[in-house]
């Protein structure tokens, strides 16, 4: 299933084939449109469209495009429209200094205004944004700084991600802005320009912000994906943008889905939240979701928070027993490996590792272990010999070649669980096939370091990981 979080099904260019269009999205598999609106008629249009549909949902609100049509009495009628229920936000509003089709200062007030709108409305926003990323920043953090209330109900107590606010749609920036905009609670989504061969700083965006950043958007009619670019888009065609970020993120086109499916659940509050999870896929490999419990609490974790991995719910209330995970499994032989890895450090049930890793090499499986290494700590005895056999590669999280830095990314006492770490990665070196150690790709953390500690002094495989 996916969702196409914009497009603009009211248009003209839809005039003679709307309903086959829609039907079109449904049979590729488009359950849910977000349909935003231009001005006040075209906010009336969209809600009579999601009035007709019940798969479609609109949006309301002034184009920086036609921001010169808005006066106080417009904008009054589009808080009052903002109120039917199937209004999920308030867009797409902005700014657009390409063509200038309304006065830039007229653009700005529109688009403060349509801000404060949502805030007192308490809805999330879709920004447009062309040549005026710098400016649209600035008021976007002024109004996020002035209502620091506004949405926080809908964080989830204790995350580590702050209260979604909105998507910056059609994302033209870089790396750097994609992270600016997140950490004040936007998503981002790019249509078709994604599949282009001149993507650019979209395709860059695309490979190392993680998906659970992401909404799908087609912004129909405009910008279809390769290979329908020059033609009319529709929404039928989000399938194609996903398999294009998919590829990008290394990740499956159901991870992408699930994963933006889940970001359009949180921002608008469509389709539902899957319940908790023992067992969960992705690509081609099964992962185990063993407990929560850990040894550490890392900075980059969300295992206190909302506990869910490109749109997999892994806040489990209780852990599942050893027979439980092996019916969940059913045939080991089709994944390409079978992973003890949730949000929370697996050792800490090791006993269940080797029955379930013995079972799985039984029936002709793979095994791995993700762990932070402490496997040693917490058992109180050198655990490795007693994976022989049974694991065939053990993921050990260094994070860092500091034991002080250590300790604060995992707020744990870096002095006796760094050294424990690395002497569990040397033991594992010496007893498994394989020993991966990776660093998350945090700027503070010198990697090229870390590299030659695993590499040169521990004899084990050096790998980054995206920073979520």
């Amino acid at each position: 299933m996916f969702i196409d979080s914009h497009a603009h099904l009211t248009s003209e260019q839809f005039n003679t084939d709307r309903d086959d269009v829609i039907k079109r999205a449904i049979d590729a598999g488009v359950h849910f449109i977000v349909n935003p609106a231009t001005d006040l008629e075209d906010s009336k249009r969209a809600i009579e469209l999601a009035e007709k549909y019940p798969n479609i949902y609109a949006c309301v609100g002034f184009h920086p495009h036609d921001a010169k049509k808005a006066d106080d009495k417009s904008l009054q009628e589009i808080e009052e429209l903002s109120k039917h229920p199937k209004v999920v936000a308030i867009g797409e509003i902005g700014l657009d200094f390409h063509y200038d089709f309304s006065p830039r200062d007229v653009q700005a007030h529109v688009f403060k205004s349509q801000i404060e709108i949502a805030q007192q409305r308490n809805l999330p926003i879709v920004i447009h944004t062309r040549e005026s990323n710098e400016e649209t920043i600035a008021i976007v953090e002024d109004a996020v700084a002035a209502a620091p209330d506004w949405r926080s109900q809908k964080a989830t107590p204790h995350s580590r991600y702050p209260a979604p606010k909105g998507v910056f749609h059609c994302f033209s920036g870089d790396v750097a802005m994609a992270w600016k905009v997140i950490n004040m609670g936007f998503y981002v989504s790019m249509p078709g320009v994604v599949t282009f061969k001149n993507a650019g700083l979209a395709a860059e965006v695309a490979s190392k912000v993680s998906s659970e950043h992401f909404l799908l958007e087609t912004d129909s009619p405009y910008l279809a994906p390769v290979p329908h670019r020059g033609k009319r888009n529709e929404p039928a065609n989000i399938p194609l943008i996903a398999e294009k970020i998919a590829s990008l993120q290394r990740l499956s086109v159901e991870d992408i889905a699930r994963a933006t499916n889940y970001s359009a659940y949180k921002l608008f509050g469509i389709g539902e939240l899957d319940p908790p999870k023992f067992t969960y896929k992705l690509r081609n490999s099964l992962y185990i979701n063993l407990t929560i419990r850990c040894s550490a609490d890392c900075i980059f974790c969300d295992r206190k928070g909302e506990a869910v991995i490109k749109g997999h719910n892994l806040r489990i209330e209780r852990e599942p027993s050893v027979q439980e995970v092996i019916a969940e499994i059913g045939d080991p032989a089709k994944y390409d490996d079978v992973v003890f890895c949730g949000y929370g450090e697996p050792t800490i049930r090791l006993d269940a590792i080797k029955e379930i890793s013995k079972w799985v090499k039984e029936h002709g499986g793979k095994t791995r272990i993700n762990t932070d290494g402490h496997g040693n700590i917490i058992n109180k005895r050198n655990i490795v010999p007693e994976l022989v056999g049974l694991i065939d590669a053990v993921s050990i999280s260094l994070n860092s070649t500091d034991p002080q830095q250590y300790g604060k990314l995992m707020q744990i006492d870096g002095a006796k669980f760094f050294p424990a770490m690395i002497e569990f990665a040397k033991e594992c070196v010496k007893l498994l096939p394989t020993v991966v150690m990776t660093v998350v790709d945090l700027n503070e953390v010198d990697k090229e370091n870390a590299r030659r500690l695993v590499e040169d002094e521990i004899r084990a495989t050096f790998q980054k990981r995206a920073y979520f």
